[in-house]
């Protein structure tokens, strides 16, 4: 049998999901996962555009858990790691499986699909909590290393990571295309 190549769905799987090296965003599920009731729910109800000072309490609480430096960031990073610590205590973390193959193990419609992956900046940020909602509705969590990129890199002006999301985005849609068409 042949080695598999790097662009395989074998190798994909490995690869794709696994967090790099350093990645705070398993220490950060394992935070929101074993946070205390008030912690938690003050992640779950928070709104990421708009902290309010007990939620700006329990978010940097989980983001200096995860070993992160939040006194260093910029302001506009800020809502960035708030919507991915509330997505986190929405939907829960599953770093396994591939976040397209959740969306579609999940049901979610290929329509709500299309439109999340196609969102940029506002729009985004206000589809994802719905999206997470329905996954865990559904009992599917998300995988954060995938999505939690996409969060920090989708409105960014850097060519980089501009280039990133982009990858990141047809990464999700051919994994949940692929499940899809398996289903049928």
């Amino acid at each position: 049998m042949p080695e598999p190549t790097v662009d395989s769905p074998a190798t994909a799987d490995a690869t794709d999901t696994a967090p790099a090296p350093g990645s705070p965003h398993g220490a950060l599920a394992a935070h929101v996962r074993n946070a205390g009731p008030g912690d938690r729910a003050a992640l779950a109800r928070m709104d990421p555009d708009a902290l309010r000072p007990h939620e700006i309490a329990a978010l940097s609480r989980a983001l200096l858990t995860a070993g992160l430096q939040p006194e260093t960031w910029r302001p506009e990073t800020w809502p960035r790691w708030a919507l991915i610590a509330h997505g986190m205590a929405l939907a829960g973390h599953d770093g396994a499986g591939r976040l397209g193959r959740q969306l579609a193990l999940a049901g979610v419609a290929e329509s709500r699909v299309t439109k999340l992956l196609t969102a940029r900046g506002e729009a985004f940020r206000q589809l994802l909590p719905r999206v997470l909602r329905l996954l865990a509705s559904k009992g599917v969590q998300p995988n954060w290393f995938e999505l939690g990129e996409l969060v920090l890199k989708e409105d960014s002006r850097a060519h980089d990571d501009i280039q990133r999301a982009e990858q990141l985005r047809m990464r999700i849609a051919g994994s949940y295309f692929s499940a899809m068409a398996t289903k049928a």
